[in-house]
């Protein structure tokens, strides 16, 4: 093969976790098109997809780190990129999206609780931000077993769990605060110092066993599931860390860095 067509399966082996990357963004993007063209129409089925869409995104964004690793084509732009695919694919999708779902269909009635819920969206999102800026800095200096807050992943992922279990908007009061908790809550823990397990250390059995759970209680409850999930997710790891705090030694607490 001839230099110059090496250098061109270089650039292009180079180039894929890239692609991966955009193709996360391309659905980020039309996940934002789908809730601002359904903000007044309210149309269930537009709110469950551009929620479905974040998931997908997701996806996108777990293989581009695989399609990184099994190429050996690790790069800080393609870092950089991935950083920046993760503030609007995590932090304004989901954010625009609850506030379009959770907000918007009250605009005529309670038009101040419509600004105070796009208050409650965007506090998810400057958290969500933070909590990309922090996990940047802090690679390599903290225990890869453990994540220091909520994932940004699995934040948007929360809050999509919610349209998608009960995708028909928001046309009260009550559930309209519920919401607006629900967003700052969550953007709360991504911030905190709360430890979170990592997916990607447990050993293989307990994967096994994990996964197998999940998809029968997936049969079970469908769509109301991913709720019950990160319920459970959150309790849990809240527990962990109180149980830590009080002196259980159950589960190997998180190694201390000196820089950490």
């Amino acid at each position: 093969m001839k230099p110059i067509n090496q250098q061109r399966l270089a650039r292009a082996k180079f180039a894929l976790p890239s692609s991966v990357t955009l193709l996360s963004i391309a659905c980020g993007f039309a996940s934002i098109v789908i809730s601002v063209d359904n903000a007044r129409v309210g149309d269930p089925g537009d709110f469950r997809l551009a929620a479905i869409l974040l998931v997908l995104a997701g996806v996108f964004d777990a293989l581009d780190g695989f399609v990184a690793r099994a190429t050996n084509t690790q790069s800080s732009f393609g870092m950089q990129l991935d950083s920046i695919a993760d503030v609007m694919n995590f932090g304004c999708a989901p954010g625009l999206l609850l506030y379009c779902y959770g907000f918007t269909q009250l605009n005529d009635v309670h038009p101040t609780l419509v600004r105070m819920g796009g208050l409650a969206c965007f506090v998810f999102v400057t958290c969500g931000a933070l909590r990309l800026a922090r996990f940047n800095i802090s690679q390599g200096r903290t225990d890869p077993r453990y994540f220091v807050g909520m994932p940004i992943t699995a934040g948007a992922a929360c809050v999509s769990a919610v349209v998608v279990a009960w995708p028909d908007p928001v046309t009260q009061m009550a559930q309209a605060f519920m919401v607006a908790g629900l967003m700052v809550v969550v953007g709360a823990l991504m911030v905190s110092t709360i430890r979170f397990p990592s997916s990607k250390h447990p050993s293989g059995k307990l994967m096994i066993v994990i996964v197998a759970v999940c998809a029968a209680l997936l049969a079970v409850l469908q769509t109301r599931f991913f709720v019950l999930f990160f319920l459970v997710y959150i309790s849990l790891t809240l527990l962990l860390n109180i149980g830590w705090k009080m002196g259980w030694r159950g589960v190997a607490q998180p190694r201390v860095y000196e820089e950490d």
